[in-house]
């Protein structure tokens, strides 16, 4: 189901220059920087760059970490997720299934019923409210 059919080029003129760098260049923005870290309307979280729903806002809590947590995805087929073992770190990389936009990591300290931490960049987000 790849679409990622875009030229780098392409990303540049429509995403902004953090957007670009966080979901084209597996960046991470600044931890309490982001727009949804401390963010909590009712609606979806979606992909900034194809606009795939990835999160629930019934999903996301306060992990304390300065990125937007949630602990299960909108649909386990909307994102892959990949072992990172950059920057001297063991993580897995949670990516949109659609457009290979990196999103943040995956983590085990999470609450239940998953006990997972899906740790977002707002950077990689776009919000849609409920109606």
């Amino acid at each position: 189901m790849e679409t990622n059919t875009k030229s780098d080029k392409q990303w540049k003129d429509i995403l902004d220059d953090e957007s670009y760098r966080v979901t084209r260049l597996s960046g991470t923005e600044r931890p309490f920087t982001g727009k949804y870290w401390n963010f909590n309307e009712k609606g979806s979280y979606k992909c900034i760059c194809c606009g795939e729903k990835l999160f629930e806002s019934e999903t996301k809590f306060d992990a304390g970490c300065g990125w937007p947590s949630f602990f299960i995805p909108a649909d386990q087929t909307c994102i892959n997720e990949f072992k990172d073992d950059s920057l001297g770190m063991r993580r897995i990389e949670v990516k949109c299934s659609k457009c290979d936009a990196h999103l943040g990591h995956v983590f085990n300290d999470g609450p239940e019923p998953t006990g997972l931490r899906y740790c977002i960049n707002s950077a990689s987000l776009d919000f849609e409210q409920n109606q």
